[in-house]
């Protein structure tokens, strides 16, 4: 019986190279394929995978994303009271009885 081989998992940035090469279309997908170490029809894959979402890579704004008013008070409420509870374990550690 034969061992299973592993599966290679491929970085972003590789994909992206090979799919980009592929829509340019100077080398056949075989090619390309060869000389990245994959199997043709994964060039294939990863080139409609690009080509179908690239309508979608400038959609976004630039710049900073508005945060919503309810988080930063969330997040500043949700700090007072962690910050109160060390200060009442420290009061109570040290044996001061403030107010």
């Amino acid at each position: 019986m034969m061992p299973k081989q592993k599966r290679t998992t491929h970085s972003p940035e590789l994909k992206a190279k090979v799919a980009l090469e592929a829509v340019r279309g100077l080398k056949t997908a075989t090619e390309i394929a060869q000389e990245y170490g994959v199997h043709p029809v994964q060039v294939s894959q990863w080139k409609k995978a690009l080509l179908e979402d690239s309508s979608t890579l400038f959609d976004q704004k630039r710049g900073p994303k508005p945060k919503a008013e309810y988080q930063t008070d969330e997040k500043l409420y949700s700090e007072i009271g962690r910050l109160k509870m060390e200060l009442d374990w420290l009061k109570k550690k040290s044996g001061i009885g403030l107010p």
